[in-house]
């Protein structure tokens, strides 16, 4: 009975810190790391460049990608500025389900700003 008890405690605490989010949220940046790993489960650990200046020394912002489908988008958007949506679920009780606290639930690319453009000046018309 007291066995039964503390297996279903333990249902609903994965259940609760899987299903309710701390916070939410989009972060910038460009994708450094994405590799599936562990050892007896494997999870899409990344690691995205917070870049806020050139020249600048990036912050790292550690995720974990629960699905394939968007790990795959990931990949695709190697080598540009994307954009990850983000849930943070605290004291998940196990790394079997993620190494990290924060949740991609989405990706975007963020398309590169134009150059500004000067005006030429007009040229001059000749007469005829």
């Amino acid at each position: 009975m007291i066995l039964a008890v503390l297996i279903l405690l333990a249902a609903d605490w994965v259940w609760l810190t899987l299903n309710w989010n701390y916070s939410e949220g989009e972060r910038a940046g460009y994708v450094q790391k994405l590799s599936k790993k562990g050892w007896i489960c494997k999870t899409w650990e990344g690691e995205l460049a917070l870049v806020t200046m050139p020249g600048a020394i990036p912050e790292k912002f550690l995720f974990t990608v629960p699905d394939d489908a968007i790990a795959s988008q990931i990949n695709a958007m190697a080598g540009k500025r994307v954009v990850l949506k983000y849930e943070q679920h605290k004291f998940i009780p196990s790394s079997c389900l993620g190494e990290t606290e924060y949740f991609v639930i989405g990706v975007s690319e963020v398309g590169e700003p134009n150059p500004p453009t000067v005006p030429l000046p007009a040229s001059p018309q000749l007469p005829r």
